[in-house]
């Protein structure tokens, strides 16, 4: 049975996308990028350091990685908050001796409840971007504008004070957003997030106050996507990332600076059993034609030199 032609009639309805949050653009047709020291392609390694409750609401749904079992859940509670004590300083370790410069996204929450956490990532003097409040407190469309105001708020003004950074960076709780969240987060000062994963590049998205700019990071080469939810080996994570560096450096030779983005999480890869194959892909791309940057560095590159584009 065919469907009615008014079912397809609605708002929005563009080339390319059904929204005006950002002019449509190929990234084969946007100008060649060039990043520092004439390197082909920039590397991003995002480390999300995680609070996830134990009393979960699971509203809208129940985070991906969250708890499972009935409560209180201790077996993945205790997992999940061993890369907090355990994992991050393995993988702090890894990145120092391969010189790769990290990004943190932290649930503010994670701030406030483990003040040495912070201390740690002072003392690494990174940049540290805002992974929301925690891992159960969700953007949806079902919470009311002033709600969501009020939750971005606060976790910005707590992880900024604890911080003594400016947090001009953005990673929602499993990515999900509402409608508004863009806009709300460019009310709180934010100059990019990082739920929007449509693309290899950086782009500026609009909002109801000031542009802001998308960082896409991929989830087909997320740590906790290919080795929870694919269920692939510790080797093919390393073989996939690998490929994935491999073909981005082919094409920037023709098409101009391309983007590797890695979200790794502690409480995953910092296990011993995993610790080397972190170590193994590190090496790799420490080896190949890369400016590790973070997020921020990365963003002010493509923005001065090929924002007009987007105009």
């Amino acid at each position: 049975m065919a469907l009615d032609p008014t079912h397809l009639n609605y708002p929005k309805r563009g080339y390319g996308m059904d929204h005006e949050r950002y002019r449509w653009s190929m990234l084969t047709d946007r100008p060649k990028l060039s990043w520092p020291n004439g390197k082909p392609l920039a590397l991003w390694v995002n480390v999300c350091l995680q609070f996830f409750p134990l009393n979960q609401q699971g509203k809208p749904y129940k985070v991906p990685g969250g708890m499972t079992m009935p409560y209180p859940d201790l077996r993945h509670y205790s997992l999940r908050d061993y890369g907090n004590r355990v994992g991050l300083f393995r993988v702090l370790k890894a990145l120092d001796r391969y010189h790769i410069t990290p990004t943190f996204a932290v649930n503010s929450e994670l701030a406030l409840r483990t003040p040495y956490l912070v201390d740690v990532l002072k003392e690494q003097q990174q940049e540290i971007i805002c992974h929301g409040w925690n891992m159960d407190s969700l953007h949806y469309g079902g919470l009311s504008e002033q709600d969501e105001r009020e939750l971005i708020q606060r976790s910005l003004d707590t992880l900024r004070n604890l911080s003594g950074q400016a947090v001009r960076g953005w990673l929602s709780p499993a990515r999900n957003e509402s409608a508004r969240t863009p806009d709300l987060l460019a009310e709180q000062g934010i100059d990019y997030l990082c739920d929007w994963v449509n693309d290899d590049l950086p782009y500026p998205m609009q909002t109801q106050s000031q542009p802001i700019w998308a960082m896409p990071l991929s989830t087909e080469l997320e740590d906790a996507f290919i080795l929870g939810n694919n269920l692939h080996s510790e080797a093919s994570y390393v073989q996939q990332v690998s490929d994935s560096c491999d073909f981005l450096l082919q094409e920037a030779q023709t098409q101009g600076g391309r983007m590797l983005a890695l979200n790794i999480h502690p409480w995953l890869l910092g296990q011993p059993h995993r610790i080397g194959y972190l170590e193994q892909l590190l090496d790799y791309l420490s080896g190949q034609a890369i400016w590790s940057a973070s997020a921020s560095d990365i963003i002010a590159t493509v923005r001065n030199q090929q924002g007009a584009h987007f105009l």
